[in-house]
């Protein structure tokens, strides 16, 4: 390990305390000595405080980065200083720790890092068999190549991902991988859907309750945070959270604790938090439908499920293994006749992966013989593929369409000059360029 501070009383108490756990520790009072450790030795860990005689620990993050990829860096941040916490993670970090350091804290994030195979052994997603009960993302198609590297490279890091994309498009399949990738691999992976918690019993489920907290609370019980410890909590449809959960669970993840119902004292957890939503959260901040601190919290990385209207090319490799595992192990899976394939080609899937999987199950039902033709598939009678999406798509979806529209509209209109193109909107060059980037319009 190596430990960077230049506050000799915090370099020796980190210093101890690694050495107890067994781990060989320098220390360096700057980013100049730092830089010379570095050049010298090979570490699991570095650790940085973020202000630095010399430079800061965003800018030390930066350097490893640059002339060391793969080595993880955690950064100690000041207290209540979620803005350099989340900074940090931004840029990079592995994970942080705010003054005054928690020793229990320290030790879990040392032991994270520990179990990261270094970038050499690092294996891509997707090569070679996968241990058995991982879930998996099929597809040769760029964009799934790209979603599996991204996915790749959060993994080697505990900062909170935010999963956006449509309905049906393997949004908890993402989570589960990245949970099953990174260090807290071999800990629980806890799934939560917030909106089918009734708002009254949010806390207790989340947070846990103490016996006789309430009536009918016999006895102590754990929430969903402290049986995800060590592991990883999986927030599905995070927008639906109200708003005073919302609050809490702020605090929860800013202090990396929480407080049952009924408890006087506060305990310590240590969880990743995955959230995801086919909703886009940055309208419902501007709505006020979602805290903005929150979602500044949540929105440290993100990680973009493709539609599978994007991903045609994979429809056949999907589709052929889905009749696989529809058909079951015992039985010889039929096949798709070129007919049913070019037709599930040319479909839209507006509910993407899941719709796939209910069109085969049911073509399958209805197959006679060995071949699953056109006809068992039952599409032919859809509409037009830009309608019957359009139709079929939540309201938030179907707005960011026509939002698509008008600013691609404006922007051919200027000949792509943005400035011109938000004056023709009606709207700030600031609010076209979080509109471009909200939209992915590149």
């Amino acid at each position: 390990m190596l430990v960077v501070d230049d506050e000799a009383d915090i370099r020796e108490l980190l210093a101890l305390t690694l050495q107890r756990m067994g781990l060989e520790v320098d220390t360096a009072a700057s980013t100049f000595e730092a830089e010379q450790f570095l050049l010298k030795n090979y570490y699991n860990l570095c650790l940085t405080d973020m202000r630095l005689p010399d430079g800061d620990g965003l800018g030390f993050l930066e350097y490893v980065g640059r002339n060391y990829p793969g080595k993880p860096v955690a950064v100690i941040t000041a207290y209540g200083s979620a803005e350099n916490a989340v900074a940090a993670l931004k840029a990079g970090a592995f994970d942080y720790l705010s003054k005054p350091v928690s020793l229990a804290q320290l030790r879990a994030l040392v032991n994270a890092a520990l179990k990261l195979p270094s970038a050499s052994q690092a294996k891509k997603l997707g090569e070679g068999p996968l241990p058995a009960g991982q879930p998996a993302l099929l597809g040769d198609s760029p964009l799934m190549h790209q979603t599996r590297r991204m996915i790749e490279k959060v993994s080697r890091s505990q900062a909170p991902v935010h999963i956006t994309g449509e309905s049906g498009s393997g949004k908890e399949v993402a989570a589960r991988l990245v949970h099953f990738s990174s260090s807290r691999g071999d800990g629980p992976f806890i799934g939560v859907n917030c909106g089918a918690i009734p708002e009254n019993l949010m806390e207790s489920e989340f947070f846990g309750y103490k016996k006789g907290a309430f009536t009918g609370a016999a006895q102590d019980k754990d929430g969903y945070f402290q049986a995800a410890n060590g592991g990883t909590l999986f927030l599905d449809e995070v927008a639906d959270l109200p708003l005073p959960m919302q609050v809490k669970l702020l605090r929860a993840i800013q202090e990396k604790s929480v407080r049952k119902v009924g408890a006087t004292q506060e305990e310590p957890v240590d969880v990743r938090i995955i959230s995801a939503t086919h909703q886009d959260l940055g309208l419902c901040v501007d709505g006020g439908k979602f805290r903005q601190d929150l979602f500044y919290r949540l929105n440290v990385i993100v990680l973009k499920m493709p539609a599978l209207r994007e991903i045609a090319e994979d429809i056949p490799l999907l589709a052929t293994e889905i009749v696989r595992k529809v058909a079951g192990l015992n039985a010889e899976p039929p096949k798709l006749s070129l007919s049913a394939l070019k037709e599930l080609q040319e479909y839209d899937f507006p509910g993407n992966v899941r719709e796939l999987e209910n069109v085969l199950e049911r073509a399958l039902a209805l197959a006679v013989g060995s071949e699953i033709g056109r006809e068992d598939l039952q599409l032919s009678a859809r509409q037009p593929k830009d309608a019957a999406r359009l139709k079929s798509l939540p309201l938030q979806e179907y707005l960011d369409e026509v939002e698509k529209e008008a600013i691609m509209g404006a922007l051919e209109k200027t000949r792509y000059n943005k400035t011109a193109a938000a004056k023709l909107l009606g709207i700030t060059f600031r609010a076209l360029r979080y509109r471009l980037d909200r939209l992915g319009i590149d």
